[in-house]
């Protein structure tokens, strides 16, 4: 039997739905990445595993090109959100699915499903919920050392760990040197995701990515919410901006409860039937 994908972007953040009601392939970390590999495979940011069918909800897996699981993606679940509609799953035009992380609310702004808001849950800056080593305290403008120079750090979880970093000058090429040395530095024993962060004025923020699992990539929802979060933690923007990526833009409401509401694009790329030989070879790697 073929393997079949679907694949989309979120502002350039590529992923492959990978259904497992239309697919019977067992994934392992092996052929997750191949699959992902953009010059033997598909190639993609990652694999949303779903809709995992059971009583009263929907569950997706988010898996990294890496194999390894992420507890969540902003991006994957707005384009997780359009495939449910696109493949007949969901009629409405709100409604919840689960993560690793827990349960996000999605809601269709147009009647195409390519514009998606997404209730991201809540930010959290105390570092035994990030987890961030040491002491349990608020991680806000601290010193850390990546690669033997000294950064001003803020983190915060939304789902999944973030380290935010506050530069006049950012760059593909700067976060990508930082990234190496942060995404498994000794401070962050569940690794973590790196945004640098330049502010533009008080309703425009602008950031790289450096993805745990990934490496850098042109978009990130969660990236977006945690920079969002830390710049507004940190005085410097007010409530509601928007996020500029190298993929595009973000808009990122913050709530006085902590809450974090995430609207942006989905694109639909198109309907991949995996050869013979690869539908062989992903088969041999289970």
């Amino acid at each position: 039997m073929n393997i079949t994908l679907e694949k989309y972007h979120g502002l350039g953040n590529d992923y492959l739905i990978f259904d497992p009601n239309k697919n019977e392939c067992k994934l392992t970390e092996e052929n997750i990445r191949l699959i992902c590999n953009r010059n033997i495979g598909v190639g993609s940011d990652g694999l949303l595993v779903g809709p995992i069918i059971g009583k009263d909800k929907l569950e997706v897996k988010i898996l990294n090109p890496d194999g390894s699981e992420a507890e969540l993606s902003g991006n994957g679940v707005r384009i997780f959100g359009k495939y449910l509609k696109d493949a007949g799953y969901v009629q409405k035009n709100r409604f919840t699915i689960h993560t690793l992380s827990g349960e996000q609310t999605i809601q269709y702004l147009n009647e195409e499903g390519t514009k998606i808001k997404v209730s991201m849950g809540k930010l959290n800056f105390y570092s035994d919920q990030i987890p961030v080593t040491g002491p349990r305290r608020e991680v806000l403008n601290e010193t850390m050392m990546f690669g033997s120079i000294p950064y001003r750090v803020t983190c915060v979880n939304i789902g999944n760990p973030h380290c935010v970093i506050w530069l006049n000058d950012i760059s593909k090429e700067l976060v990508c040197k930082i990234g190496k040395h942060s995404e498994e530095a000794e401070y962050f024993p569940e690794k973590v995701n790196t945004e640098l962060l330049r502010v533009i004025d008080r309703t425009n923020i602008e950031i790289e990515i450096y993805e745990r699992g990934a490496g850098y990539t042109l978009a990130s929802g969660t990236s977006g919410c945690a920079a969002a979060g830390a710049a507004y933690r940190m005085g410097l923007t007010d409530p509601k901006m928007y996020v500029h990526m190298p993929g595009g833009i973000l808009e990122v409401e913050l709530k006085e409860d902590g809450s974090v509401r995430m609207t942006g694009d989905v694109g639909y790329v198109g309907k991949f039937t995996l050869s013979y030989e690869m539908t062989e070879q992903v088969r041999s790697l289970q």
